[in-house]
């Protein structure tokens, strides 16, 4: 376990390094390839530099509140994450208001509020937890479990990411449209990461369920959960669709002050073809979940291929001849290629013996 820990530690320290050099040299030409409009160019540079320079301390969240889940302990990262949250808006107000950082004050609070978080589980998981104390010599010999650590986090990361480096191909797109389309799709997204987050949710609620019916070799209740986690999943992505149909134009002006016409006819193409489409997003997250707690690793990473593939190849490929609205149509496709090889590798997998 300590070795794991000093494992973690290494990479976890090694790549943010990495990704924040990369990506904050690289901020000014990153700009430029996300065609971000140039009367807001400048905002979204201070932004982005920002949270690019607190790439740390996200890595540094994730890494300590993921070790307190794996020891069973799922309650203290969420109250520190709502802790976060609650600073994260205080400072936005203070950084904003009365110091008038600008955009740059909301990037702040929001590095400095998952670093706090951060650091507060960290205290509170070594007072809890003696197998967080680790030595110098926890971190002798540690190829093997570097490799081992590698081997697994790259193909969950990468299917983690296939949805950002999908949308940055979006959002080139969108940018490439003028202000009030960035605008438009920009609160229609946050409207639309709702989603993701229940799915993911129930995502964590599976994949611990199929894993330990898996090594226990009860294949009739791998079936049964997996029934009862998609049922549940698409009633609630159907109450999401709807709310979020019905609620779309107020949902924008929680982001926007003052929408115009045109801002509010980009926000509801996009929300109006991609909500009624959830029920694919749960179906790719249940049975993408499920056939890789049986530990197949290769199908979910193929689907995660199509799904970039699909992504990227509808945005930019059709965006010269339906413009916005291959934006609108790119998840959506990007869901079904997914879901076609992940459910039939399922059932196939179904069909033979668990253990």
């Amino acid at each position: 376990m300590r070795k794991s820990i000093a494992a973690s530690a290494v990479l976890s320290i090694f790549f943010s390094v990495l990704l924040t050099l990369i990506c904050c040299l690289l901020a000014h030409q990153l700009i430029t390839i996300m065609k971000i409009p140039e009367d807001i160019s400048k905002e979204a540079y201070d932004y982005m530099f920002v949270v690019l320079l607190g790439t740390s301390a996200t890595v540094f969240y994730n890494l300590i509140s993921n070790m307190l889940r794996a020891l069973g302990d799922s309650n203290m990262p969420l109250y520190f994450l709502v802790f976060s949250s609650i600073l994260n808006i205080f400072l936005d107000l203070l950084f904003i208001v009365p110091f008038h950082m600008g955009i740059a004050g909301a990037a702040w609070a929001t590095v400095i509020s998952q670093l706090l978080s951060a650091f507060f589980c960290l205290l509170v998981g070594l007072k809890k937890y003696q197998v967080l104390h680790i030595s110098r010599q926890n971190f002798d010999q540690l190829k093997s479990p570097l490799f081992s650590h590698l081997k697994i986090g790259f193909q969950m990361g990468f299917q983690m990411s296939v949805m950002c480096i999908g949308q940055l191909a979006m959002q080139a797109v969108v940018n490439s449209l003028g202000t009030y389309a960035v605008a438009g799709y920009t609160a229609a997204s946050k409207a639309d990461q709702v989603s993701v987050l229940v799915n993911n949710a129930m995502i964590a609620a599976i994949s611990a369920y199929v894993s330990q019916n898996f090594g226990a070799g009860n294949k009739k209740r791998i079936r049964l959960g997996v029934r009862t986690c998609l049922i549940q999943t698409e009633a609630l992505n159907l109450i999401m669709c709807l709310g979020i149909l019905f609620l779309r134009h107020p949902i924008v002006e929680l982001f926007l002050s003052n929408p115009t016409a045109e801002i509010y006819s980009y926000s509801d193409q996009y929300l109006t073809f991609v909500a009624p489409c959830y029920f694919l997003l749960g179906l790719l997250s249940i049975y993408r979940a499920s056939v890789q707690s049986m530990g197949n690793g290769w199908a979910p990473f193929t689907a995660c291929m199509i799904e970039l593939v699909m992504r990227i190849a509808t945005t930019l490929g059709l965006s010269a001849v339906l413009g916005y609205f291959s934006v609108c149509i790119a998840s959506p496709l990007a869901w079904f290629g997914a879901c076609a090889l992940l459910i039939s590798c399922y059932y196939r997998m179904m069909k033979k013996q668990v253990c």
